[in-house]
């Protein structure tokens, strides 16, 4: 009967500890998950000026690449 009841107490004891911290992932899952309409309109205008600036970096290096081919290279020395 001891054991029975050190059991018991034992699967309680750990499933309040497993209560409690699945209580507080939700919690913290719900303040990550609120976002404003605002802070989303933000986040979707940065999104897209970085791939726009990528596109640009792109086609700079690609300029670079046929008019100084070995540019990389020079840059790199320099640092």
């Amino acid at each position: 009967m001891d054991f029975f009841t050190f059991a018991i107490s034992l699967i309680s004891i750990i499933g309040g500890f497993i209560t409690l911290w699945m209580f507080i992932l939700y919690q913290r899952r719900e303040k990550k998950v609120k976002l404003s309409s605002d802070t989303e309109y933000d986040i979707r205008e940065l999104s897209a000026m970085a791939k726009s600036l990528n596109s640009r970096i792109d086609t700079l290096e690609s300029i670079l690449d046929s008019e100084v081919p070995d540019w990389r290279e020079q840059h790199e020395r320099q640092e």
